[in-house]
């Protein structure tokens, strides 16, 4: 491998001499050989921060234009549009479990575009700390990256997938509006419902959990940049942070704004958890959604049996014709990884000591991988299993007339009580209520057919 040697405030370093990173990154990817590799900064994260160091350099140029040239601005902006399209991503190596401020990364951000720039204007042009940094500290640029991440990954990938998933419940309500079955409470037989009112249920959930995600994602329109070291601004010129909000704001159609308390944005990541937690109600309402799948699945002859879903592969390596809800069980699982990232997303934002939080990767980490991977969950719940759902009318009619629950609509005609009797005679006896009911004498046969009604007790 060829080598080009680059140097930093502790001298010279070796770096591959076809990657565009620096000798600070290199440091980093020399010492922190943590997580074989693989669990490198996300690139929503990579993204953000090209996002930030773009509109960093424009706020520059229209405060300093005599420090921020016309000449860099392009510079920096042409590379900064590159890493957003993606193509640079093979010159941000680092991985999550560095500096807990961040620094190193966005060292690997300032290296990368100053060189990546550089090529572009076809000299020595950009310094990555003294151009692609100006006016910025590790300290407000991390935290400015997790919200511009955040927000974005909640609103263009997360929502929608919801969304999606809503929009097929609404199709299968319409489906299923005159199917009554048997309700279930403690899983146990209750009393009736439409099977479009239990797939209601699981839509108006999906439809609460939207309006949590975008009820916790305005707190995260607030950055940090401009705070720089501790928040006090030193080395900021006045009205960075204001201007550097809007082109931020400009740059991704999403209303950020500068924070109001840098100080506060720098050391406390309160915004995160709250929003990790809305996160985190969406995977309850997908694990209870996926769950009551598999339940109404089940079978297919000796479990309940109520709905079909579709069958995607082979079940069993030694059970021929098994087939298994697959959908389900890899929902369930994303939704148990969320619950856990949940912790580690609290725990990092606990660590705010003094002027700074030093969890931030591990924070970002865990919290996208929550948005990440529900988001794909829902998707691949929607396209392969909940869009095929198909209602078992006939063991739903079964199972509904069989169920000793009915005898509730009995309840203002022969009190609780005597109803209570029915039901257990017919258990105990194998019979119908009716038979029960008639042989106790609180009703006769007419009377009986009167009173009990399945379908007028939804």
């Amino acid at each position: 491998m060829k080598y080009r040697i680059e140097h930093d405030s502790m001298g010279e370093v070796k770096v591959p001499a076809d990657k565009l990173w620096g000798a600070q990154t290199q440091r980093s990817y020399e010492n922190f050989k943590i997580g074989s590799g693989i669990e490198t900064m996300p690139a929503e994260i990579i993204y953000a921060f090209a996002v930030l160091k773009k509109a960093a350099a424009i706020a520059n140029n229209s405060i300093c234009p005599n420090k921020m040239t016309t000449e860099k601005l392009r510079a920096i902006s042409s590379a900064c549009d590159e890493i957003m399209s993606g193509d640079l991503n093979e010159h941000f190596p680092l991985v999550v479990w560095q500096t807990g401020s961040g620094t190193q990364s966005n060292m690997n951000a300032n290296e990368v575009i100053a060189n990546r720039g550089n090529e572009i204007a076809e000299k020595k042009l950009l310094h990555p700390n003294d151009d692609v940094n100006m006016s910025q500290s590790s300290n407000d640029t991390f935290p400015t990256a997790m919200h511009i991440a955040a927000v974005l990954t909640m609103k263009n990938k997360l929502i929608p997938a919801v969304q999606t998933l809503i929009n097929t419940f609404i199709k299968l309500e319409s489906e299923n509006e005159n199917i009554i079955k048997s309700g279930r409470t403690h899983l146990q037989d209750a009393t009736p419902i439409k099977f479009s009112q239990e797939i209601s249920g699981w839509r108006s959930s999906l439809e609460k959990d939207v309006e949590l995600l975008e009820m916790a994602i305005k707190p995260l329109y607030e950055l940090a940049l401009g705070g720089t070291a501790v928040g006090t601004g030193l080395n900021a010129p006045k009205g960075f942070d204001t201007c550097v909000a809007d082109e931020i704001k400009n740059i991704t159609a999403m209303p950020f704004v500068s924070s109001k308390n840098k100080f506060h944005s720098l050391t406390s990541k309160d915004e995160l958890v709250f929003a990790h937690g809305a996160i985190k109600a969406l995977a309850c309402d997908m694990m209870k959604i996926a769950n009551d799948v598999r339940w109404l699945a089940s079978g297919p002859r000796c479990g309940i049996g109520e709905i079909f879903i579709p069958e995607n592969e082979p079940g069993s390596s030694i059970m021929p014709g098994k087939v298994n809800p697959t959908q389900c069980e890899a929902v369930t699982m994303v939704a148990v990884q969320v619950m856990g990232n949940d912790v580690s997303v609290g725990m990092a934002a606990s660590q705010g000591n003094f002027e700074l939080n030093v969890f931030m990767p591990v924070c970002i980490y865990n919290f996208l991988q929550s948005a990440r991977l529900l988001s794909d969950a829902i998707i691949s719940f929607d396209k392969n299993c909940a869009s095929g759902i198909l209602a078992n009318k006939d063991k739903m009619h079964d199972n509904l007339h069989n169920s000793l629950m009915l005898v509730t609509c009995l309840n203002p005609h022969i009190g609780y009580e005597n109803a209570a009797k029915t039901a257990k005679k017919a258990y105990n006896e194998n019979i119908s209520l009716k038979e029960a009911c008639v042989s106790l004498g609180f009703l006769n046969e007419e009377e009986f057919d009167k009173v009990f009604r399945p379908e007028e007790m939804i």
